[in-house]
């Protein structure tokens, strides 16, 4: 390309960069939607379970019973908001939503806990199968783990089990939720920006001045997308920054191979966006296309749920998902330090998607403004 091309696409460029800087509606999008998406995401969505409401039938009453109860309560996952003789009282609190968990202690726990073995019940309200899931899970570690030190104190169990996770060693949802954020930002932003550009040159008519002009269609299209790559890479720096300082999720991969990842998940979602303008002949229609495209993608990503526990068909459909991929390497680059030796099989997979639609889609546009 030559010195007058160069010229010729950051002059569009900066006209486009002009234009954001004069909309303060756009502005906030930009700069602003980000922070509060990411604020949301770090404290608001969590797949933690704490402070469960939990109702107590204690047919016991003696310190070995309340010894468990303690267990329970002192780990922060639950915490006992009844306490009664008769189940019954416990079931009512199960179904009116007073409680989502129920412990049943029955009568002989004391001596059965010193002879062959004791006996509690868990019974959960499974309305929310994923907080049911956890606090499950909570609360058999918990009882479990009270019976081994009670065992202990009488003799030394053959197995000396501990556990250690790996990579986010507290568990938490934010560790595994925040580095996400990064590439729905980023898909968000450029999709939005550009479907929404080139909609609004046509709309006001300007698109077919600039047609008539020394332009290119290439040009045109570089001088349109190359503001918003910019501005998806900036929200990459600020997000990853935010996340560091302020949630201190940690980082221990490298920068670099970060950002070789962004600038290829930009080619798809460049592409996307502008696929949505050629069949848009309103911002508002393309604002719909934006948001129609992007739900599909996200929940198909693996950002909140897990894609092992998708139908199968639905995990080959993942597969052509750009965010799955990027996403895999956010997550892996921010906690578990990967490299390229293990993450290449998702990079193949951006640049051969993102070619396979920043293509067809200029090719298409070409057509449309040509």
């Amino acid at each position: 390309m030559n010195r007058e091309r160069v010229d010729r696409v950051l002059g569009i460029a900066g006209k486009e960069l002009l234009s954001i800087r004069r909309d303060p509606k756009l502005l906030r999008v930009v700069f602003v939607a980000p922070l509060i998406q990411l604020m949301i995401f770090g404290y608001a969505v969590s797949t933690d379970v704490r402070d469960t409401r939990m109702f107590v039938v204690d047919h016991e009453h003696t310190t070995a019973s309340r010894a468990l109860v303690e267990a329970m309560t002192s780990s922060g996952y639950f915490r006992v908001v009844g306490r009664s003789d008769r189940p019954s009282d416990l079931v009512a609190a199960l179904d009116h939503g007073r409680a989502v968990v129920g412990l049943q202690i029955p009568p002989g726990y004391t001596a059965a806990l010193h002879g062959a073995g004791a006996r509690v019940q868990i019974v959960m309200d499974g309305t929310n199968s994923n907080v049911a899931t956890v606090a499950l899970g909570y609360a058999e570690r918990i009882v479990r783990a009270h019976g081994l030190a009670e065992v202990e104190s009488r003799f030394v169990p053959p197995v000396d089990l501990r556990e250690r996770a790996w990579y986010n060693p507290a568990l938490e949802s934010r560790i595994f939720n925040v580095p996400a954020v990064i590439g729905s930002i980023m898909l968000l932003v450029s999709l939005l920006l550009t479907a929404l550009a080139v909609v609004r040159e046509r709309e006001l008519g300007t698109l077919e001045q600039l047609m008539v002009s020394p332009l290119t269609p290439g040009e045109l299209i570089a001088g349109k997308t190359l503001p918003f790559a910019l501005i998806a890479m900036f929200d990459l720096v600020l997000i990853t920054a935010v996340a560091l300082l302020w949630f201190r999720v940690p980082f221990t991969g490298n920068f670099l191979l970060l950002l070789l990842a962004a600038l290829l998940f930009l080619l798809s979602s460049l592409g996307l966006g502008l696929l949505i303008s050629t069949v848009s002949s309103t911002q508002q229609e393309a604002f719909l296309g934006t948001f129609l495209l992007f739900m599909p993608t996200m929940l198909l990503s693996g950002f909140m749920f897990p894609v092992a526990s998708m139908p199968a068909a639905f995990q080959w459909l993942t597969l052509l998902n750009p965010m799955r991929h990027y996403i895999e390497i956010v997550r892996g680059v921010f906690l578990k330090a990967a490299g390229m030796d293990a993450l290449w099989p998702q990079f193949t997979a951006l640049a051969v998607m993102g070619s396979g639609v920043i293509l067809p889609a200029a090719t298409r546009f070409r057509k449309t403004v040509g």
